[in-house]
């Protein structure tokens, strides 16, 4: 279970303090679908960097009881000089993973044939969307964090990440963010809506999408 309570964020601009989120409550269960709609700007790759741990808030108490992964298909954490290769062996030794059983799977996955043990800096950004889902796949989550829908490689790949995620890991968590309706309609049971820097909770879909439609 994943926690929020009371949970604000707030940031310093030059034109003064900018409330982002502003006392949000939400649990995470075990194997739940959870999506959040909002619109551009209004605080929710912000939620899933709260929630992955990247970013800290300014007050109020996550608590996680289960493993949390960072956004899927998220690149920004590479250490560009090093190569794909080098990459992976750093982050199996953050999350106490087995490298040998790992290397395999990624460098499969990923498609980067030779470009496996070549400096990351050197990758197009589909290599490095491609490598990063690769490991996103290689540890294993509890809770699976998506910032707005996958969009990685062409329709064969794309398929191929699909699979992955949304069939051999149905019984896992899933916390999706994003403004386009339909991708929260297609994988996420419950919703929640983010305006005005507060969520609500929505069990009805049509509800949801109505109340979207009306905070735009």
């Amino acid at each position: 279970m994943i926690t929020l309570r009371g949970v604000s964020k707030d940031y310093r601009t030059r034109e003064g303090g900018r409330h982002v989120l502003r006392d949000i409550n939400l649990q995470i269960d075990r194997g739940a679908k959870i999506g959040i709609l909002g619109r551009n700007g209004s605080g929710k790759s912000t939620l899933i960097r709260l929630i992955g741990g990247a970013e800290h808030p300014t007050c109020g108490v996550i608590k996680r009881e289960m493993t949390v992964s960072w956004p899927l298909a998220f690149s920004g954490g590479f250490q560009g000089s090093l190569t794909g290769l080098d990459n992976l062996r750093f982050i199996c030794r953050v999350y106490g993973a087995d490298i040998d059983r790992a290397r395999p799977f990624v460098e499969d996955f990923s498609e980067l044939g030779v470009y496996f043990r070549e400096p990351v800096k050197t990758y197009s950004a589909g290599m490095r969307a491609r490598l990063a889902f690769a490991l996103s796949m290689a540890i294993e989550f509890d809770c699976y964090l998506i910032d707005e829908v996958l969009a990685v490689g062409d329709s064969r790949f794309h398929e191929k990440c699909h699979h992955e995620l949304f069939e051999k890991r149905r019984d896992r968590a899933l916390l999706m963010v994003s403004h386009l309706p339909q991708h929260i309609r297609e994988y996420c049971s419950t919703i929640y809506v983010l305006s005005a820097a507060r969520i609500q909770r929505f069990d009805d879909v049509d509800e949801a999408y109505a109340y979207f439609a009306e905070c735009g």
